[in-house]
């Protein structure tokens, strides 16, 4: 059931578009870079859920923006929010109060023009498409009856590292195969932001370490903003610039800390004392910022 509702979101997207666009020519949609704005900028949201007379507040007072082409992480103990922070600015969801805009836009608008792009940690692929056919979705409905540009699905797998499998189906393919044809179906609409949603997570340690840097080779060859969601308190300093560390719930943001090293990213850095104090910090400030909401609750 949750592959198909994952399934079902992206073809959401590219048939809302189709429908607005009926008739009219589509070309892919690319954000300018502005470096003297912010690409997201989130401020006052609160989040809650209505249960008949019952309200569970999810999310409360989060504020922070995130630079073009900035590489974000949200970690954060189960339960906090952070997937719903995810959806709130992909426009699945609405916030109870307080703004998200995506380069000046509301998350509806920005959806529209296919300013992001997902990333979930089920690839949700069609299993009766090839590599290429599932990458090739995406365009094949938005830009209705214009020929689909078969070269950019080409160079679209060259940069995953998957142009032997263009012919293979996702079954033929492993797990960490599966999330790089993923990566390539959310780039392949020209978004400048991608929401990642723990997309390693499914993985075993070996291949989820290997992803993580194979993600940052890909993110380096141009650059887009990157929210990802993680447990993993390695995972996100090594792929941050940011990592914004959640409180339990309702989730607010605890601190926001910069990873100041150097890039691109290498294995060799995780022996170095820098990169054990930024894990050490982080682990610190989950824990704290748990038992300090635990104290509340009592």
């Amino acid at each position: 059931m949750k592959l198909l509702t994952q399934v079902y979101t992206i073809l959401q997207f590219a048939e809302t578009e189709f429908a607005r666009r009926r008739g009219q020519v589509h070309t892919l949609y690319a954000l300018t870079s502005m470096s003297n704005s912010h690409h997201v900028s989130i401020s006052d949201v609160y989040m809650s859920f209505d249960r008949d007379e019952d309200s569970r507040h999810v999310l409360q007072d989060i504020s922070f923006e995130i630079a073009h082409g900035e590489f974000l992480c949200l970690i954060g103990p189960s339960g906090c929010g952070k997937s719903t922070l995810l959806r709130l600015v992909g426009g699945l969801i609405e916030p109870t109060s307080g703004s998200i805009r995506i380069d000046n836009l509301t998350p509806a608008e920005a959806q529209a023009k296919k300013a992001f792009g997902f990333v979930f940690q089920e690839p949700a692929l069609l299993a009766w498409r090839t590599v290429a056919d599932n990458v090739r979705l995406p365009l094949e409905v938005n830009l209705q009856n214009n020929p689909v540009n078969s070269h950019s699905v080409a160079e679209l797998l060259s940069l995953v590292g998957l142009e032997r499998y263009a012919k293979h189906y996702p079954s033929q393919l492993s797990g960490g195969m599966l999330q790089r044809v993923a990566i390539a179906r959310a780039l392949a609409s020209g978004a400048s932001l991608l929401l990642m949603d723990e997309p390693f997570g499914a993985l075993d340690e070996i291949t989820r370490a290997a992803m993580a840097y194979e993600l940052l080779r890909i993110w380096n060859a141009d650059k887009k903003s990157v929210v990802f969601v993680t447990h993993s308190i390695s995972e996100a300093v090594t792929l941050s610039d940011r990592v914004a560390v959640m409180s339990s719930r309702p989730g607010h943001i605890v601190e926001m800390v910069e990873i100041n090293l150097p890039r691109p990213r290498t294995r060799s850095m995780e022996r170095e004392p820098a990169f054990r104090r930024y894990s050490e910090w982080l682990h610190d400030l989950l824990w704290q910022g748990n038992r300090n909401e635990q104290a509340i609750a009592r």
